[in-house]
């Protein structure tokens, strides 16, 4: 099918032809038969997926290299592909600002949460709630993050397949159901170790894909000096922005800091990240996998930085967008890709496959992380004990089921519930006098806040929206010439206050405020309610972070204050007493 797609070039109104070429459909099929193709192989390859332990943690047998790169595709959706880019276009490059949140967003859970959860030896992150808080806990914890994520398959299905309909004029609803099925095919006959390798082949086929839309826009610019000239010249080189104001959108505070919430909640406690975590080999190379991340988030914050500046290049201040060329931001970067490469057949499609290569990771690694909760933690504990086999097929079976019931409901609800999560990981890990009503108070607490800001927000911006009345001036007949001079008084936006202060708050700053509400509320009922001593917690739940950071305190000061306990200590404690399993498929790494 062709599409009719405006050049920026002509006079307004003026449209070009423009459609997928033969090569551009063999390399979007080659994709999707790929990826099926490698779910296939491993279905039927190694253990053939007969145990929940190979299926849903690839056997614990996964390296370094396809941990990382898994963990990197995982977030690195087609969203971000056309988000970013679109961002520099419109507001210069501030934030690229957003890399300097990438190392304390990783070093901690390399060093934290990483050791906590491999040590234990999970198969869900939520389990950990049940180890160190309760049951209620753990199955809140549960539907939370299957809420979570619920939400962001949504949006990462759809912006794909917005950008097919776009191109190709094939059928929005037909291109979303083109990637659940890829993917739930792949992803319930391979399990964790196909998602895995699925993962590294498409982190290929995006950086593949980018760099081809960079190099020839480049080219086309007159080379990267040229550029980079245009965009200073159009005040789209950000300096460094030191202003502290958390209400500020994008500042280095914002994107450096609040950013460093945003990576822990992604990278620290999220099932989809935990899980390949646990999958490494060793405790080491779950944390060289984690280190391996920072270089490759870094290239790809950079090339959406340079693909922004490339189509500011071309297109200056005379955004598609403003003349009528798209309809939305989310456009700009596919009718920049379609006419950058018009010319040039199999880059469209290769783009177009950098783009679902984006959401098919993502969709993938959402349904194996969900299948691993349902199965982990709302099923096994509540069911009489069931054979590996007949466990593993169930698993299977969740994975078919959240493609067709996840999807749906993601469309209708609205929400970022990240923040919370980390906040109840953080209350359980840090602060060993949290108990379990504090953790189910604080984390109520805070997806009510969380809620209440992005709702405020969102109503907020829709109220902004709408045209302000203008003060106007008119003057009367003076004779015979009649002369009317209308008079527009304009004036600064006051800076918002009280609760209007609180639905401006950045973005960026969401995970920070909902994490902070959920450790602050634990703690006040925790104490209010008894809290708990380090002594009466189960061995390897805590990790001393107050302990180390005050070494200089005498003994006796800070056994009264904190955790003084060495995470080895306690974890050799309860590998010697092995009394708290949290399932029949967890057990403990002699250290």
């Amino acid at each position: 099918p062709n599409v009719l797609l405006s050049t920026p070039h002509g006079i307004m109104g003026d449209v070009v032809q423009m459609h997928f070429s033969t090569v551009d459909y063999v390399i979007f099929v080659v994709l999707l038969v790929a990826s099926a193709g490698i779910g296939l192989y491993y279905a039927f390859s190694g253990g053939r997926q007969r145990t929940t332990q190979e299926f849903l943690l690839a056997d614990r047998s996964m390296r370094c290299l396809p941990v990382s790169l898994s963990l990197l595709a995982t977030f690195q959706s087609a969203v971000a592909i056309l988000g970013a880019p679109s961002e520099i276009y419109t507001h210069g490059t501030q934030y690229w600002f957003l890399g300097c949140s990438y190392f304390l967003g990783l070093l901690i859970p390399a060093h934290v949460f990483i050791p906590v959860f491999y040590r234990l030896r999970l198969s869900s992150a939520y389990q950990y709630l049940e180890l160190r808080f309760s049951k209620s806990v753990r199955i809140c914890g549960t539907v939370t993050f299957i809420f979570q994520m619920v939400i962001y398959m949504g949006v990462v299905l759809y912006a794909p397949a917005l950008a097919l309909n776009a191109v190709t004029g094939f059928d929005l609803w037909g291109a979303v159901l083109a990637m659940g099925l890829v993917c739930t095919l792949y992803t319930a006959l391979g399990g964790l170790k196909a998602v895995i390798w699925t993962d590294v082949f498409q982190t290929i086929v995006m950086f593949a894909g980018q760099l081809a839309v960079i190099v020839v826009g480049t080219h086309q610019a007159g080379g990267i000096a040229e550029v980079w000239r245009k965009a200073q010249n159009g005040s789209r080189i950000s300096g460094l922005d030191l202003n502290p104001d958390p209400l500020e959108r994008h500042t280095f505070w914002t994107l450096g800091v609040g950013g460093i919430f945003l990576m822990l909640a992604l990278y620290g406690v999220n099932q989809a990240q935990v899980q390949r975590y646990l999958s490494s080999r060793t405790e080491k190379e779950a944390i060289m996998s984690c280190y391996a991340v920072f270089p490759c988030q870094q290239i790809v914050l950079t090339l959406g930085c340079l693909m922004g500046l490339v189509m500011y290049a071309r297109y200056g201040e005379e955004s598609p967008l403003d003349k009528g060329y798209v309809k939305s931001n989310d456009q700009m970067v596919l009718y920049f890709v379609m006419d950058v490469l018009r010319d040039l057949p199999g880059l469209p499609g290769l783009f177009v496959a950098c783009l679902f290569s984006g959401a098919l990771s993502t969709i993938s690694s959402a349904f194996n992380s969900l299948a691993t909760v349902t199965m982990e933690d709302l099923i096994k504990p509540h069911v009489r004990p069931m054979t590996e086999a007949r466990a593993t097929l169930l698993s299977k079976m969740l994975g078919k089921v959240n493609n067709n019931l996840y999807i749906y409901a993601a469309l209708s609800i609205f929400g970022m519930v990240g923040g919370p999560l980390l906040g109840l990981f953080c209350l359980g890990m840090f602060f060993p006098w949290a108990n379990s009503t504090g953790a189910l108070v604080g984390l109520v607490s805070g997806l009510v806040m969380a809620f209440w800001i992005g709702i405020g927000s969102f109503v907020s911006r829709m109220s902004a929206s709408v045209p302000p009345v203008i003060n106007a001036t008119v003057i009367p007949d003076v004779g015979n010439m009649t002369t009317a001079v209308m008079t527009t008084l304009i004036t600064p936006k006051p800076r918002p206050s009280g609760v209007q202060a609180l639905y401006s708050l950045s973005y960026m700053w969401y995970s920070a405020h909902n994490s902070a509400t959920v450790v602050v509320v634990g703690l006040l009922v925790s104490f209010l309610t008894g809290p708990w001593k380090e002594k009466e917690l189960n061995p390897g739940t805590i990790y001393p972070v107050f302990g180390n950071l005050l070494f200089f305190l005498p003994q006796r000061y800070r056994e009264k204050l904190c955790c003084v306990t060495p995470l080895e200590d306690n974890v050799s404690r309860l590998n010697a007493t092995n009394q708290y399993p949290v399932s029949n498929t967890a057990f403990l790494l002699p250290l």
